[in-house]
């Protein structure tokens, strides 16, 4: 028995050393001898290469607002751990962590000793999550978003009433798979014999995939029924119309920015209308006006100061990259734009600088804390910008881009998740200060 949430924690991420181990035997073995809690959760299952988390936060809100208590399980976490495990948008306890690692642990012991053998730390985090919704504190609806992939993601247990996928992309492809139709795949096993698959993805080769795992799983598919009309972008976020198959809405906003945010955002409210279409929830526009416009998800194009403008945003892939870089011109048009970036090593960083340099006045590199981090220099060394630096040291890194351009500016503070997730704190502490 663990007796502090700090021992709890620190046991959780012992489970790192098991690494990746694609498969659904040991959740299921696990979920046996608890009795199959996730038997009893009524959930959402959310896939998707970008958006994921985005995407859930709105669907959240609006059913919050709809008097609906939600549950959210998402990765990774941006300030504290217990962010993974969410009620109504506000972490479980710390109390809550050690009682469901209590839970837990023994059986993850037990495991280890079987020809299965031991649980990740993904699978260790999932189960307490099936747990705590299923036996614990009861939801009306569990938002489950997958950790990587679908087919073989610990979160693929779930009996969900819908799936979802958010977009397709290039990422973590030495799992998923080297061709768009290969991640596609991976993704697409998320879709339930006859459960509904609702998709924002465009991209023909994907959708292919998804549409034939459909067939195959007798699942109706929604992906373009739900169209956005007369997109505006607002100072501080965008506004704009959607039709789906059952509603037609008028005059939505966001406060988060870029266009991805608005396919994000329609695919929630889709998802939502088709629920109450078939009279599971009760939600009429009031809830997704007001649900929509109070959505925000930190360290997602999340501007942390006016004067200077500094912006943090976790986009970790190409497509991320290519999402933040539209919204930036969009948003911030003529302005000058400098650039601090970082990433882990086994990601495909070259494109992503090369499309952040087009955008940029000045390029800044830096390293962070994690075994996976690719170093300041690499980072340097893949940079074409003629104007670029690399700094060991985050702190001085940033410290050295704000030195580099005027209070007019635009500062944009970019990368890999866990970096944002160590650097943000910092970020909104040295703004405050000014």
């Amino acid at each position: 028995m663990f007796q502090t949430y700090e021992e709890a924690v620190d046991w959780i991420h012992s489970r790192l050393r098991f690494g990746i181990k694609p498969g659904l035997k040991r959740m299921t073995w696990m979920m046996e001898k608890l009795n199959n809690p996730h038997k009893q959760i009524r959930a959402i299952h959310v896939a998707g290469t970008n958006g994921k988390g985005s995407t859930i936060a709105y669907m959240r809100n609006v059913l919050q607002e709809a008097g609906y208590t939600t549950g959210t399980f998402t990765s990774p976490f941006l300030e504290t751990f217990n962010e993974r495990i969410s009620m109504n948008g506000k972490p479980i306890s710390d109390e809550e962590m050690l009682f469901l690692v209590n839970m837990i642990s023994p059986l993850a012991d037990e495991l280890e000793d079987t020809e299965l053998g031991g649980p990740t730390e993904f699978e260790v985090i999932t189960a307490m999550a099936f747990y705590y919704f299923g036996r614990h504190e009861k939801t009306d609806i569990l938002l489950l978003e997958t950790g990587l992939g679908g087919t073989y993601d610990s979160t693929n247990i779930a009996e969900p009433i819908l799936t979802m996928i958010t977009s397709i992309g290039f990422d973590h492809m030495n799992i998923l798979g080297n061709t768009i139709e290969e991640i596609a795949g991976e993704k697409a096993g998320i879709i339930k014999e006859g459960i509904p698959m609702l998709t924002s993805v465009t991209d023909e080769r994907a959708l292919n995939v998804i549409n034939q795992k459909a067939k195959d799983m007798n699942a109706a598919v929604y992906h373009d029924t739900f169209p956005v009309l007369n997109h505006q972008p607002l100072p501080r976020g965008e506004r704009f119309e959607m039709k789906t198959p059952f509603s037609y809405y008028k005059n939505l906003e966001i406060s988060m920015r870029g266009e991805h945010q608005v396919q994000n955002a329609a695919l929630a409210v889709m998802a939502l209308d088709y629920l109450r279409s078939k009279e599971l929830f009760h939600i009429d526009e009031q809830h997704v006006i007001k649900g929509l416009l109070q959505t925000s998800w930190n360290g997602r194009f999340e501007q942390l100061s006016e004067y200077p403008a500094v912006i943090v945003d976790g986009a970790h892939n190409k497509e991320g990259v290519e999402s933040l870089t539209a919204a930036m011109k969009r948003h911030y048009h003529g302005k000058k734009i400098h650039i601090l970036f970082s990433a882990l090593k086994d990601k495909e960083y070259t494109p992503m600088i090369d499309i952040l340099s087009s955008i940029a006045d000045s390029m800044h590199f830096t390293t962070f804390d994690f075994p996976r981090a690719a170093s300041a220099e690499e980072l340097f060394q893949a940079c074409r910008h003629g104007k670029k630096d690399f700094e060991d040291d985050w702190k001085a890194a940033f410290l050295k881009m704000m030195e580099a351009g005027e209070l007019k500016d635009v500062f944009l503070v970019t990368g890999s998740l866990y970096f944002i997730s160590e650097v943000r704190p910092f970020c909104r502490n040295f703004l405050s200060k000014d």
